[in-house]
This record gives C-alpha cells, sequence and structure tokens, in this order.
C-alpha cells in the first residue's frame, strides 16, 4: 500500500491563474490582472518546486502540466527556468510529457517556439469553437481566423497538439456539430477534449441562466445526440473516445491526465492547486491557497497549502473507482479490493452487465459507452453501502 501511487504514476502540475479575460462559462480559478511581477512570480514557482523535491526524492517524474488560467501569457524564459529546475531534481521518465495550455491568440502564438525550446513537447489550444459568432458568446478573445493560424504555428513547433471544442452550445444544430466536428477532425493532429456545454454556480453564465437567459440551449435529447454523433465521427477519424469528453490516436492519450484517472500521485504547484502525495505511507489531499495574493506571499515562507487531508483507504478505492470508470480502459478490480479491503459487489457488476453498462472479466471492470453516458448513475450503484 506504501507505493500504491506507482502504479498510476507521478506527475507536477503547476497553474498560472492569470486570464485576458474571464470566460462566462469557466469556473476554473483564474484571475484578470493588468500588472503581473514576472520575476516574482518565476521565483516562486522555483520555490514550490524546492520544496516538493524535498518531500519526493528518488522519484520518477512522468509528467508535467502547465494548466491555468492562461499559462500561454507565462514568458518562455519562466517556462525555461521552472523545466530546468525540475530536471535539476527528479529523474525523467524516457518518455517524459511536458504540456502546456494555450490560448489561440496571435500574441501567445509567438511564444511558441519559446516554450519549445525550454522542452514542452504538446500543446493543448483553447479553440472552443469554429465559428465567430459562437467564440464572441463564448466570451472568447480570438477569432476563427487568429485560431487557425495559431493551430498552424503550433503544429510546425511541436509534435503533439491537441485542442477543445464545446458542444450544445446556444442555437446549436446536431447538423451544425456534426460539420463543426468533421472540420475539427480535419485539423486534428492525435487529440481532441470536446466537452459539453455545463452552467456552472458561479459563473456569469450561471447569474445569466437563473436570470432566464442563455435562450437556445439544446433539450436534454439533443446533447445526447450530440455526444452519440461524437463518439461515431470520432471512432471512424481514428481518434476513439479513450476518457469521457478526450478522443486521441492510438499512443497519443494525455499522459498527465491518465496519472490522475489511473490514480496516480502529483504535486499541485500555483495558487488553487490540488495535489495527491503518498508520504511515508499515508496518502494526503493538498490544496494551495486559491487567490494569487494569499499565494503568492505565502511562497516566501514555504506556506502555500492549506492543512493536508489524509486520504483514508476506502476514499482512496472511492476515488479510484470514480477516476478509473472515466477511461475505457476501467479498473483493476484486484488493486480496487486492496485500497478498498473486500471486493467490489459482484451481483451489482452482473447487474450492470446486464443492462449493458459496464463489462467485466476476472482482472478489470470498465464503463461500456452507455455507462459512460451515465457514468455518476453507475458509480453509484457499484460504491458500497
Amino acid at each position: 500500500m506504501t507505493e500504491e501511487w506507482r502504479q498510476g504514476g507521478f506527475g507536477l502540475y503547476l497553474h498560472w491563474p492569470f486570464c485576458a479575460a474571464k470566460c462566462p462559462y469557466c469556473d476554473f480559478n483564474s484571475h484578470v490582472s493588468q500588472q503581473i511581477d514576472q520575476a516574482a512570480w518565476r521565483n516562486a514557482y522555483l520555490r514550490e518546486i524546492d520544496r516538493y523535491a524535498e518531500l519526493t526524492q528518488g522519484r520518477v517524474l512522468n509528467s508535467v502540466f502547465f494548466g491555468g488560467g492562461t499559462p500561454s501569457l507565462m514568458p518562455a524564459e519562466t517556462v525555461h527556468a521552472i523545466l530546468d529546475r525540475v530536471r535539476d531534481h527528479w529523474t525523467l521518465a524516457n518518455d517524459l510529457e511536458i504540456t502546456l495550455e494555450a490560448n489561440p491568440g496571435s500574441v501567445e502564438a509567438q511564444r511558441f517556439a519559446g516554450y519549445a525550446d525550454a522542452g514542452v513537447d504538446r500543446v493543448s489550444m483553447g479553440i472552443q469553437a469554429l465559428n465567430d459568432t459562437d467564440l464572441r458568446r463564448l466570451g472568447r478573445i480570438h477569432t476563427v481566423n487568429e485560431a487557425r493560424a495559431a493551430f498552424d504555428i503550433a503544429r510546425a513547433q511541436f509534435e503533439r497538439v491537441s485542442f477543445d471544442l464545446i458542444y450544445a452550445r446556444q442555437d446549436q444544430t446536431l447538423a451544425d456539430w456534426r460539420a463543426e466536428l468533421s472540420e475539427a477532425l480535419g485539423m486534428a493532429v492525435d487529440h481532441l477534449s470536446l466537452y459539453q456545454l455545463t452552467i456552472e454556480p458561479g459563473t456569469a453564465f450561471g447569474a445569466r441562466f437563473d436570470a432566464g437567459g442563455l435562450k437556445g440551449l439544446p433539450a436534454d435529447d439533443l446533447a445526447v445526440d450530440m455526444y452519440e454523433a461524437t463518439q461515431e465521427l470520432c471512432d471512424a477519424a481514428g481518434m476513439p473516445a479513450y476518457e469521457v469528453s478526450n478522443h486521441a490516436a492510438k499512443g497519443a492519450e494525455s499522459r498527465h491526465n491518465l496519472i490522475y484517472w489511473r490514480h496516480g500521485d502529483y504535486i499541485g504547484i500555483g495558487p488553487g492547486a490540488h495535489g495527491r502525495l503518498t508520504l511515508s505511507g499515508t496518502r494526503w489531499a493538498t490544496e494551495a491557497y486559491a487567490h494569487p495574493d494569499a499565494w503568492l506571499p505565502r511562497s516566501d515562507m514555504g506556506r502555500t497549502e492549506k492543512p493536508r487531508v489524509a486520504i483514508s483507504a476506502k476514499d482512496q478505492a472511492g476515488e479510484y473507482l470514480m477516476m478509473g470508470l472515466r477511461i475505457s480502459s476501467g479498473i483493476d478490480l484486484q488493486r480496487y479490493a486492496n485500497l478498498a479491503g473486500a471486493p467490489l459487489n459482484p451481483i451489482k457488476i452482473r447487474d450492470l452487465q446486464e443492462m449493458g453498462m459496464v463489462t467485466a472479466t476476472n482482472h478489470s471492470l470498465a464503463a461500456t459507452p452507455a455507462g459512460r453516458m451515465v457514468l455518476n448513475a453507475v458509480i453509484t450503484q457499484l460504491l458500497p453501502d
């Protein structure tokens, strides 16, 4: 149990909390700031890397992920300094993956060569829509032409390029989405993240929806049809779903995100970043203070974290089940039993099999495409009472 995390891998997540503008659908920890002390932020990340490296000596690092916010607003010099410090501290896996999330604007695209020179080998671009009307509705500050130009620059700089699209948007028809997704698949390099628009509390869209706005959102049946069309078109293009919202060519899955879904360990650095770390046989949930103005001064003292929370074996098993069933390969039944101290109920598994919601062998359990559409219900059924 003390080395259980090794079955999922070990990653580093760095959160850059700043954006040029706040998107109305976004509930991530992101902030618009006119003045950013780049040197202070760079030094803070380096101090945090030093601190966590002391706790995780001897580990092999499988992935680094710059998320946000908009990490493509970071100077390339900052990314370079961070990755140099990472190389100083950890043994790097032979297939180390270094991803940076990027806005597809012309200003950010000018930094791509610097990121590649620093060691970034994969970019994930937040394109979100392939028509300007919907980009404006989504609060995006780039145009389709800018996105395409940035995508071409990224493709020239990086072997691996992913981009995001949001569907089930206002007034979007099934035919609209099929055409847009077909266009996206024609552009795609090796990976797409395709998310249904969700209205989150606390966002501008949430307030607008509560006030009776956001007309033209698709009914549930149409959203289901869009999801099914997504699976059909991506399968035909050789980019099947390997996770509920993520599609990739064989071998191009996000190695960093697989650490989350496979119940590995990961460090979370930056405002609001979460982590999971196994230290001296105990698995801990870590969470950093969220507001940049709270996090940055605390980094001087090594006190960016809220109090750590020990995760019980039962809760670890629940996390493994909930995250592992998101991916098409599913979970290892013996690994679940080792974590939980007891196997999953075989009668519940059989019932879900008969309904076509899961597939099971003596060793593994996975949700079917139909099961992933109602995954919360499947997980609820499987979790012990």
